[in-house]
């Protein structure tokens, strides 16, 4: 059984965090080999670490642009060579619809919905579009239940066609990650400082800014990290200066060693207006620190019960859940301990065990 992996980039994200770690898995299989298309190779981070791993055939067009109709043509002779392509993310998913319509290919489709929400379902015409687009798949899988019934009413689509397969981390590599001296992750911090941090890519679903002005109602012995690159990025940098928080605000953009950050830490913190299901929450909660989220679709699924929820771009209240937290080491300790137990739901192998057993009952 031969299967395709296609996805716009291996930049920062969720789904393609996935499949850095589930293309290796997948492969230990004797029954299955599994390789990864990027419509556009630009070398980022996540994608050389995936070749140095030397675990799957990985395909390339080069430093293209990922809206290019074109690429639909170039998909089409690596359509015929797998029993099953696997689509990830906006355009791709449209360019391997419309290349299995065109090639007249006898190969499988699926995709996988990894977002809550996306600009074309407010648009008219889009929504048209996309049933049609939908329809070119055998089989939609949805992160989550809430997934599932959004894209429902989105498409029309019969409730068949679509299985929730909930992502997952790999819990061990988490755990036995090992801790950083502090004081060697920026000139600014001090092995006695207390360390908040938020891995996220600097994007408007984000909201680092919450947690931002939330630091400057806290103590000067609190530092943040703010993981990640984007677009953002630079309004968020001139959100810190104009609240003269530049020593305690560090932008560490993207990182390889994230997890031991999340083991230095003292509090990890997703302050996002929404999410699917985060990666980030759940490598937060198996480190066994305490998590903060915002309460909103994707992260109250995950962290409620467990962790700690606040009101959305509220930061006063996400401040008062810090300053208790470091306050009171039993609490912190209870937090922290459900938070890992949680975490524990949502190991990776179990769910490239699910998608396994969807690719044989699809052949």
């Amino acid at each position: 059984m031969k299967i395709l992996h296609v996805i716009n980039n291996l930049n920062t994200g969720g789904a393609e965090k996935l499949l850095l770690e589930t293309l290796p898995l997948y492969n230990q299989r004797a029954t299955t080999t599994v390789d990864l298309l990027v419509l556009n190779g630009t070398e980022y981070p996540f994608l050389k670490e995936l070749k140095k791993q030397n675990c799957c055939t990985v395909y390339d067009f080069g430093e293209t642009s990922v809206y290019n109709p074109l690429l639909v043509l170039k998909l089409i002779p690596y359509l015929r060579k797998y029993d099953i392509a696997h689509g990830h993310i906006f355009p791709t998913f449209y360019w391997l619809a419309l290349a299995k319509i065109f090639s007249f290919s006898n190969t499988k489709l699926i995709y996988t919905e990894h977002g809550t929400t996306n600009k074309r379902q407010k648009h008219r015409l889009f929504k048209i579009i996309d049933r049609q687009i939908y329809k070119a798949y055998e089989k939609i899988i949805c992160i989550s239940d809430e997934i599932k019934l959004i894209l429902k009413q989105h498409t029309t689509i019969k409730d068949e066609n679509f299985i929730v397969i909930e992502n997952g981390v790999n819990i061990a590599i988490v755990k036995n990650a090992n801790y950083l001296k502090k004081e060697t992750i920026d000139k600014n911090i001090s092995n006695t400082d207390k360390l908040l941090i938020q891995v996220a890519a600097f994007r408007q679903e984000k909201d680092q800014e919450t947690l931002i002005r939330a630091m400057s109602l806290l103590p000067e012995t609190i530092k943040l990290l703010l993981v990640g690159d984007g677009e953002l990025r630079k309004k968020n940098e001139e959100l810190v200066n104009s609240l003269s928080l530049d020593k305690r605000v560090i932008f560490l953009k993207v990182r390889m060693d994230v997890l031991n950050l999340l083991k230095t830490s003292d509090i990890i913190v997703l302050s996002s207006h929404h999410e699917g299901l985060s990666l980030s929450a759940i490598e937060a909660m198996a480190s066994k620190k305490p998590f903060i989220a915002s309460d909103v679709p994707g992260l109250h699924e995950i962290v409620n019960g467990a962790g700690i929820l606040f009101q959305e771009g509220n930061e006063i209240e996400l401040a008062e859940h810090i300053k208790k937290l470091l306050e009171d080491k039993k609490y912190y300790k209870e937090i922290a301990v459900s938070c890992q137990e949680r975490a524990g739901d949502y190991d990776i192998k179990k769910m490239v065990d699910n998608y396994i057993k969807l690719y044989k009952q699809i052949m």
